[in-house]
């Protein structure tokens, strides 16, 4: 997904430039937080649950909701610049989560939900049931990420914007009583 630059913010760049360094990068990774968790709780909302039993390989319901995070990318942000990452987990190291080790974040599966996949069931096809290569079927896509940056990505930057204009006059009024 490409990320959204944000513009018309020059009055609170200036502010954020009268902050100590270090201060105006929290600030300004707080308020990209915020809005970032707007989209990342919109994607949970959207997301489908499997209402099916967890048979034949399928993971605990609701593992695709419990999967979506937001992750600050350091290597992409600087003092001005801050890039969050909303994204699915995916990999064998969330598998096993939870106190007893019985709920999964692997969802190894979100690009199918998302995009549609083929799925092809075990055993015989005949060639009159055929519907794709080996009797493949095209489970349609249920878009839960894309849905919702374009739902939220207007009320993402209004939540940073907010942010801002609440913490910076707090952060300049600190910084000149020290």
């Amino acid at each position: 997904m490409e990320y959204e630059h944000i513009s018309g913010l020059k009055e609170l760049q200036e502010a954020l430039k009268q902050l100590p360094q270090n201060i105006a990068r929290n600030v300004l990774r707080g308020a990209v937080s915020a809005g970032a968790a707007l989209v990342r709780d919109e994607a949970k909302r959207n997301a489908p649950v499997f209402t099916g039993s967890p048979q034949m390989g399928h993971p605990p319901p609701g593992t695709l909701k419990r999967s979506v995070y937001i992750k600050q990318i350091p290597e992409r942000s600087n003092l001005y610049k801050q890039v969050f990452f909303v994204g699915v987990r995916k990999g064998k190291k969330y598998q096993k989560q939870g106190k007893h080790g019985t709920l999964s974040q692997d969802a190894y599966y979100a690009s199918w939900v998302e995009f549609g996949h083929y799925y092809a069931p075990p055993g015989k096809h005949s060639p009159a049931t055929r519907r794709g290569a080996n009797g493949a079927v095209f489970v349609q896509p249920h878009p839960y990420l894309r849905p919702a940056w374009e739902s939220k990505k207007g009320s993402a930057v209004q939540r940073i914007k907010d942010y801002l204009a609440q913490r910076i006059p707090k952060e300049l009024e600190k910084a000149r009583r020290s």
